[in-house]
């Protein structure tokens, strides 16, 4: 079964920019239309992203999220954008987005109606794969609201998948099935890794730093269930990068950056690239830690140890390299250090008999060559997190 889902995408994580947590469901574009989800906010953060180097860094996908659409289907049954938003159609939005080297993603949701309130996939399954097929969509994000039963709620997304292969068109199929069937059952990884190509466990991400340490909680916390089955075909997706907006400092987006990479998470940015400053831009555009999440081994990291405020996580690279995070939680007082012995990276093997170590963030920096018996002491500040490759 799982080679006859196999849709051949998603080998490594994959990136891009989503609408989201920036512009939410805003639809009043008489008032504000630079802020509205509409044709123009996607072509501008096309242009953006074509020009600006964001697409040579590997950000491909310009994603669509909910309240797109209009109210109802129309004659023949078929999805429809908002005529006053998206005057031209996705057909054309999607055209001009190919144009620029990028790809589109859109949004529906596997029940009757989407999680703001527009129509929903369910019973339409088929004619909407269809639909966005016949647009040129590159990616469908398929949220899980309204479902009905876990029953249902199965059955759609696998639905959906069978669809989305039969339309012959290559098509990202994001998920946020376990997240729905979490709070009543533990999910099926393998059966989930058959049908998508990444999947939403926990809740949404928002512009804070207690949004994105109780994302890291959460997936420390169910790494024994959640790590093994990450690799190329399918991701754990912790939810989208939010650098650049108002409410993480810089040692916050450094931790942000540095542990999805560290996760092997897909790279969704959801800020306003129109306006971003030059140190988030750096960030999210670092080519050596875009190396680490895309790296083609595949594997997602794992946290090793936690000591007090301190947690130790590493991933396994290519080439017997190992990215290791050194993450300080603790919300006071000034940088503290870290000290651990170099033995206990990649089970006693990462640094065995020597190796070389290079700090990726929050500055590059060349460490030198370390002996197994070794010991290194990170300091690093409160929220902050440094980044290693040995």
């Amino acid at each position: 079964a799982a080679l006859a889902l196999d849709n051949g995408l998603a080998r490594t994580p994959p990136m891009g920019w989503l609408h989201w947590e920036r512009f939410l469901c805003a639809t009043d574009c008489a008032t504000d239309p630079r802020r509205c989800v509409s044709e123009q906010l996607f072509v501008e953060i096309a242009d953006v992203m074509a020009a600006e180097g964001w697409r040579d860094a590997g950000y491909e996908f310009v994603c669509i999220d909910d309240c797109w659409m209009a109210p109802t289907r129309d004659n023949q049954g078929r999805l429809q954008a908002d005529p006053k938003r998206f005057p031209n159609g996705i057909r054309k939005l999607a055209d001009y987005v190919h144009s620029k080297g990028l790809k589109l993603g859109i949004y529906s949701d596997v029940g009757n109606k989407t999680c703001a309130g527009f129509p929903g996939s369910y019973n339409h399954y088929d004619l909407d794969a269809q639909t966005f097929a016949s647009w040129g969509v590159d990616l469908l994000k398929f949220d899980g609201c309204n479902s009905g039963t876990l029953e249902l709620l199965a059955e759609g997304y696998k639905h959906m998948s069978l669809a989305l292969n039969k339309t012959g068109r290559s098509i990202v199929y994001s998920c946020e099935w376990p997240f729905y069937l979490r709070p009543m059952q533990q999910p099926n990884y393998t059966e989930i890794k058959q049908y998508c190509n990444h999947w939403r466990n926990f809740f949404d991400v928002y512009d804070s730093w207690t949004s994105i340490k109780s994302i890291l909680d959460w997936t420390a916390l169910h790494q024994d269930s959640i790590v093994k089955i990450a690799g190329p075909g399918g991701w754990n997706d912790p939810d989208m990068l939010v650098i650049g907006n108002f409410g993480l400092s810089w040692d916050q987006a450094v931790t942000q950056m540095a542990m999805w990479a560290i996760m092997a998470a897909p790279l969704f940015m959801s800020n306003d690239l129109r306006h971003i400053s030059p140190g988030a831009k750096w960030l999210l555009q670092n080519k050596e830690v875009i190396a680490i999440n895309q790296d083609s081994l595949g594997k997602q990291g794992y946290r090793i140890t936690k000591d007090k405020n301190f947690e130790l996580w590493e991933r396994p690279l290519s080439g017997q390299a190992y990215a290791v995070a050194v993450l300080n939680q603790q919300e006071i007082g000034g940088p503290q250090n870290f000290t651990f012995s170099l033995s206990i990276l990649g089970n006693g093997l990462a640094c065995n008999p020597a190796c070389s170590v290079w700090q990726l963030l929050p500055a590059s920096r060349d460490w030198g060559v370390y002996s197994w018996v070794s010991s290194l002491s990170v300091e690093v500040n409160p929220t902050g997190t440094v980044l290693l490759k040995i």
